[in-house]
């Protein structure tokens, strides 16, 4: 999984090399300015245009593991990794309102201690998220891009450890926590021609744990980097 997620961290930062430096064959590029022009292209406004856009995100993330149960609470955080792709579709001829779904693979966990011992939760998932962007035009090459919505997640592996017995086994076993998850996703992006950049924090809704009694939910927060085409 290590050398997967580099080998992806270096796929992406040579994508991103290449971008910025072929940008003028971006739709969004003005040939009279030499920049990028969201603010209009080929004479109709980009909200009233039907585009779709495309994008490739990267950045760490910063996650707790809160639960009723002192064996599964990790209410330290835990840094990760997040890495995808999104896509957004106009959802309005004359708002610039745009829904943005994708799929990334995202380090979830966090850090506890269980009898005065060291306990740690790796929570790796494959995540679509699900939400309503308003990209906000400052001046032709800014904007500003909250957002709102949802997510739906996968867990595909991780490893929980207890240092106090030197005991390491998968995150998702039946004395851990279930596969899925699925919560809210709150943010804010900014964009300068085809960079960009966001904040965003995931709360989330589902009780990862096995038991009925003794909830446990996830909680991310995120910071993305990456480039819209």
């Amino acid at each position: 999984m290590k050398k997967f997620l580099i080998l992806a961290m270096a796929a992406l930062t040579l994508s991103l090399s290449a971008q910025a430096q072929t940008y003028r064959n971006s739709k969004y590029y003005n040939s009279k300015t030499d920049r990028l022009d969201y603010s209009s292209r080929s004479g109709s406004s980009l909200y009233g245009s039907g585009d779709i856009y495309y994008g490739l995100r990267i950045g760490p993330s910063f996650s707790t593991v809160n639960s009723d149960d002192q064996y599964l609470d990790g209410g330290s955080s835990q840094t990760g990794l997040e890495i995808g792709v999104v896509m957004g579709f106009p959802l309005s001829d004359y708002t610039p309102l745009y829904l943005e779904s994708g799929l990334f693979y995202i380090e979830k966990g966090g850090k506890g201690h269980y009898e005065g011992k060291k306990m740690t939760y790796d929570l790796n998932y494959l995540e679509i998220p699900i939400v309503v962007k308003y990209i906000y035009d400052v001046d032709g090459s800014f904007s500003i891009q909250p957002f709102a919505g949802g997510y739906l997640a996968c867990g595909v592996g991780g490893k929980m450890k207890n240092f106090g017995n030197r005991e390491a086994f998968s995150s998702f076993s039946d004395d851990a926590f279930q596969r899925f998850d699925a919560g809210l996703k709150i943010g804010c992006g900014v964009g300068y021609d085809m960079f960009y950049a966001d904040l965003s924090y995931e709360f989330g809704l589902t009780n990862i744990s096995h038991d009925y009694f003794d909830e446990s939910h996830n909680g991310c927060f995120s910071i993305n980097f990456g480039v819209n085409f």
